[in-house]
């Protein structure tokens, strides 16, 4: 019995060893481009289903016009299409360079219609940690957050008015870019500012 548990105690405490000197040892993936580690999937998956079942807001898809679709779709054209994708067109090259690959949610594959509206908009106000999907928290009002989030839900049966929103305007380019001009980096001359 005296074996069994020093086996035990040794066990427990050299998991936590082994763990820290895979990481500590650069052995972890952390490219993109990388396999995902052990249990990656499953981990990530069961804290993000989780978190998301005991915080999405419940708010009725039927609550949402038209015209509250249709200014989804603006508002994906412009701030998600890039990572996401727009009808009939391929994966943008951003989405396949990314771990995990951004989801095309106009496509039959990628479609969260399934998904309560609250789900999606807990995702497009909070973002997905380690998976390249930003907080919208701040860069969409609240009305713009629902508005988008119901176009995902409805993705599948999309009104007139919403289809030709993602037709219309110039091509996405990033959150608000529209109209700002192309800002060019360059180097800081400047010691202090590098």
């Amino acid at each position: 019995m005296g074996k069994l548990l020093v086996g035990l105690i040794l066990g427990i405490a050299i998991l936590p060893i082994i763990v820290l000197g895979y990481l500590m040892l650069g052995l972890a993936p952390a490219a993109a481009t990388a396999p995902p580690m052990p249990f990656e999937k499953f981990l990530a998956g069961t804290a993000l289903h989780n978190r998301i079942s005991r915080e999405a807001p419940q708010r009725d898809l039927s609550s949402f016009t038209n015209q509250d679709v249709a200014a989804g779709a603006d508002i994906y054209k412009k701030n998600c299409s890039m990572c996401h994708g727009l009808p009939t067109q391929p994966a943008p090259p951003i989405a396949k360079s990314m771990f995990p690959q951004a989801p095309q949610l106009l496509t039959p594959e990628g479609m969260v219609t399934d998904d309560p509206v609250g789900v999606t908009y807990w995702k497009v106000q909070n973002g997905i940690r380690l998976s390249g999907m930003p907080s919208f928290e701040s860069i969409l009002n609240e009305q713009q957050k629902w508005d988008v989030s119901a176009f995902l839900a409805r993705a599948d049966k999309l009104p007139p008015e919403a289809q030709e929103a993602l037709k219309a305007g110039p091509d996405a380019a990033g959150p608000d870019s529209s109209n700002a001009p192309a800002k060019k980096w360059a180097p800081s001359l400047d010691p202090a500012r590098r």
